[in-house]
C-alpha cells in the first residue's frame, strides 16, 4: 500500500511518507493505550506482559514495513530532483557571469575568455554529474557514494566530496583557459595548499571506513541500519543527537570550500591561493572528527543481573518464572530505539534464547533501555549455575555473568 501511495503521485515520496506518518501516529496510540492497560487480557503468570509484547511486536512490524517502503521510495524521488540541482547551479553561474561581465559605466570588463572557461568548465561537470547521478539513480544519485553500508549519509564522504569537486573543476577550467590560450599560461602555484587540503579530507574518509570496519568486527562500535538517509545525518550521531565534531568538520571545511570558490572566481587565472593558517584550520578540524570516530562507541557490558521485585514480594532465591533485572550499558544501540529494532534483543539464559519484551510506558518503553533489561526467567533453564548473556539489535554479544537458579 505504501510503495502504491509513493507510485500513484509520480514517483514522490509523499504517498510512502504519509502511509509511515499514519503507521506512527497508529503504534504510538496503541501503545499508550496498552501502558494504560485499556485492552489487556488478564492472563497469569506474566502471560499478560507477554500478550502486550507481541501485540506490540505486530505493530512494531507494520510500522517497519512502512518504513522500508519510504526507503525504497526515496532513491528515485532524490534521482528526479538531481539534474534540476546540478543545472540549476549551471544557471546561477552563467547568471552570475552574465551580471560580472554587463559594462556598468565601464567597469563589467566584458565577457572574457575566463569566463567562457568556467561556464564551459561547469557545463562539463554538470553533464558528468547527470550521467553519474543516472547511473546511480536507484542509489540515490549523486547521493549514492556519500551513502554508508548503514544507510547514512557520511559525514567524511561528504566533505571530500565537496573538495574533489572543486577541485576537478578548478583543473578544468584551468584546461580549457590554458587550451583556448587566454592569459598567458594558467597559475599553478596555489595548488599545492588546495592539493594539501584535498589530501586530508580523503585521508579522513578513508581512514574513518576503516576505523569504523575494524571497531564494528570488535563489538566496540554497534551499528544498525537506517531507514533512509537523512540531511540530518551530516551534523548528528546515529541516534540523531547533534555531534560537535560531525558539525565543526563539516562548517569549517564548508567556510574552506567557499573560500577556495570565492578565490576561484576572483582570480580565474589559476588555483585557489589557499593561506596556510586555513589548511592547518582544516586539518584540526579532520583531526578532532578522526579522533572523535576513534573514541565513539561502547561494547555492550552487563554489569550485574538481580531478581526483579514485585510489589509486596518477599525477599527469596531466583527461581524460574521469576523476573530478572540484568543492568548494564549499551543495550540499545544508537538509532535502535525504534520499535522494530527493540523487538531484537535477545537475552541468552543458559541454553535457552529469550526474547526481551516489549513493556510499554507512555511516550515510551520502560524496558528494553540503554541501561536495563527485565526478562523471566524460562521453565526451560536447568537449576544450578547459569550464565547469561545480551544479544543487543546490532548483533554484538556482551559479556557473560553467571547467575545461580534455584529448584
Amino acid at each position: 500500500m505504501a510503495v502504491y501511495g509513493a507510485r500513484r503521485c509520480g514517483g514522490c515520496t509523499h504517498g510512502a511518507r504519509e502511509e509511515h506518518r499514519r503507521a506512527v501516529a497508529a503504534f504510538r496510540a496503541r501503545r499508550d493505550r496498552l501502558a494504560a492497560g485499556e485492552g489487556v487480557p488478564d492472563l497469569p503468570n506474566g502471560a499478560s506482559r507477554r500478550w502486550v509484547s507481541d501485540e506490540l511486536g505486530r505493530h512494531a512490524r507494520t510500522l517497519a514495513e512502512r518504513g522500508r517502503a519510504l526507503g525504497e521510495a526515496w532513491p528515485q524521488a532524490v534521482w528526479r530532483g538531481t539534474p534540476y540541482a546540478v543545472w540549476g547551479a549551471v544557471a546561477v553561474l552563467l547568471a552570475g557571469h552574465a551580471v560580472a561581465a554587463a559594462p556598468y559605466g565601464g567597469a563589467g570588463g566584458g565577457w572574457t575568455g575566463a569566463r567562457t572557461a568556467g561556464l564551459a568548465a561547469a557545463i562539463c561537470v554538470g553533464a558528468l554529474l547527470t550521467g553519474a547521478a543516472h547511473v546511480h539513480r536507484a542509489y540515490g544519485g549523486l547521493l549514492a557514494p556519500l551513502i554508508g553500508e548503514d544507510n547514512r549519509l557520511s559525514t567524511s564522504r561528504a566533505v571530500a566530496a565537496a573538495w574533489v569537486l572543486l577541485a576537478v573543476f578548478a583543473a578544468l577550467h584551468l584546461a580549457l583557459q590554458g587550451a583556448a590560450g587566454g592569459g598567458g599560461g594558467v597559475g599553478l602555484a596555489g595548488g599545492a595548499r588546495l592539493l594539501t587540503a584535498l589530501a586530508l579530507v580523503c585521508a579522513v574518509a578513508v581512514t574513518v571506513r576503516k576505523v569504523v570496519t575494524v571497531r564494528i568486527l570488535a563489538q566496540r562500535v554497534q551499528k544498525v541500519r537506517a531507514e533512509r538517509p537523512r540531511a540530518a545525518d551530516l551534523l548528528c550521531d546515529d541516534a540523531g543527537r547533534a555531534c560537535l565534531a560531525d558539525a565543526q568538520y563539516v562548517l569549517v571545511s564548508a567556510f574552506a570550500v567557499l573560500f577556495a570558490a570565492a578565490r576561484l572566481v576572483r582570480r580565474p587565472g589559476e588555483l585557489p591561493h589557499l593561506p596556510w593558517a586555513l589548511v592547518a584550520l582544516v586539518a584540526l578540524s579532520a583531526a578532532t572528527y578522526l579522533a572523535a570516530k576513534c573514541a565513539e562507541g561502547v561494547r555492550p557490558v552487563i554489569l550485574s543481573v538481580v531478581r526483579a521485585p514485585g510489589p509486596g514480594a518477599p525477599d527469596a532465591p531466583l527461581r524460574t518464572g521469576d523476573d530478572i533485572e540484568i543492568r548494564g550499558a549499551g543495550f540499545v544501540p544508537p538509532g535502535a530505539a525504534t520499535p522494530a529494532h527493540l523487538t531484537r534483543t535477545v537475552v541468552r539464559i543458559g541454553p535457552v534464547h529469550v526474547h526481551v519484551p516489549l513493556v510499554p510506558a507512555p511516550g515510551g518503553f520502560t524496558s528494553p533501555t540503554d541501561t536495563t533489561l527485565t526478562v523471566p526467567v524460562p521453565a526451560d533453564v536447568p537449576p544450578g549455575w547459569t550464565d547469561i548473556q545480551v544479544v543487543t539489535a546490532s548483533g554484538a554479544v556482551t559479556n557473560r555473568v553467571v547467575i545461580d537458579v534455584s529448584a
